[in-house]
């Protein structure tokens, strides 16, 4: 395949994801399929877990049989967003989640900003957003959603970044701060069931804008989703901390255990992620962009973390052994 056959191939493949998500969106957004606000549960949450590396599955069924597990948690529902697995892998995943109330969705577009449809099946007035390698115990889970429950027009998570003005360049980065924060990270993300509805319908042009810019970088949908409700709620988002969290796909990991969980091919190696420095200047432009559309910058600084209990864990696998991912093993 030449170059001008691949261009046209790659346009033609994002013209086909952009109409498929055109008419996901136009669906979801019909006033009438979603259910009356009044009658979403408090008392239970709706795990949305974000699916699309094949290799990932069997780690993918203990992530979801784990939160089907929990009192909390109302339903969970897998979407999945690749478009080039076979009706065949996605049935034998769905057969093999026999626990609890499971759902496999097979997105209509490979979109990042799927991620965030507001589904008629969801019944709960807050929804958990969250990556298909990431583990956390259940007692930290219920504990962000208590958390939640108190501040339910902020987002609540796990995992935070910052951003800063780059004054040399004048333009915005995305960094990370020792001592506060502003981004939220889709890997463990708590928010209410409406901003999804306003995510994907809500904004006008602005928001429209700034959703093709998600689909151009094939990133940020995080940081808009952090835009948006910074700018709707006029405050920043809350960092809980966890007893115990595995992140799979972080990149600090040694290795995988593969063979205890069946995976072909490393899990940290397989993520948009893994690339640090190419990943951070994207994600910066993508907060300049947000903020020339927007007009304004509406992120909000946050310090410290809440605590249910000491001995919170980050864990990565080094030198043999589970220590905390900043942890250097000798």
């Amino acid at each position: 395949m030449n170059f001008k056959s691949l261009t046209i191939f790659i346009l033609l493949s994002f013209s086909t994801a952009v109409c498929s998500l055109l008419k996901a969106t136009a669906a979801a957004c019909d006033a009438e399929s979603l259910p009356d606000r009044r009658n979403l549960r408090s008392d239970q949450i709706t795990v949305l877990i974000n699916g699309y590396y094949e290799s990932r599955i069997p780690l993918l069924q203990s992530i979801a049989a784990t939160y089907a597990a929990s009192p909390i948690v109302q339903a969970v529902l897998i979407l999945w967003g690749n478009p080039s697995t076979s009706s065949k892998t996605l049935t034998q995943l769905a057969q093999n989640l026999t626990t609890g109330p499971i759902s496999v969705i097979r997105q209509s577009s490979n979109s990042l900003n799927s991620r965030f449809l507001p589904h008629k099946s969801i019944q709960t007035g807050a929804v958990l957003i969250c990556d298909d390698d990431v583990e956390i115990d259940i007692s930290s889970l219920e504990f962000a959603f208590r958390v939640w429950g108190r501040n339910p027009e902020r987002l609540v998570g796990f995992f935070v970044r910052s951003h800063d003005l780059d004054l040399s360049r004048r333009e915005w980065i995305y960094t990370v701060h020792q001592d506060k924060y502003s981004i939220v990270l889709t890997k463990l993300m708590i928010l209410k069931m409406e901003y999804l509805f306003e995510y994907t319908c809500g904004g006008l042009a602005a928001m429209a804008d700034m959703r093709r810019v998600v689909d151009r970088e094939r990133n940020c949908e995080d940081i808009l989703m952090n835009f948006m409700v910074a700018d709707m709620s006029n405050a920043g988002p809350i960092l809980v901390a966890a007893q115990r969290i595995r992140d799979w796909g972080d990149p600090r990991n040694d290795y995988d255990e593969n063979e205890r969980l069946g995976l072909g091919e490393g899990v940290s190696e397989v993520g948009l992620s893994n690339r640090k420095g190419e990943h951070r200047k994207r994600r910066g432009r993508c907060i300049t962009e947000f903020h020339r559309r927007l007009g304004r910058m509406p992120l909000r600084y946050r310090y410290g973390k809440l605590v249910n209990s000491v001995g919170e864990q980050a864990l990565c696998r080094k030198g043999g052994k589970l220590v905390p991912c900043d942890h250097n093993v000798l």
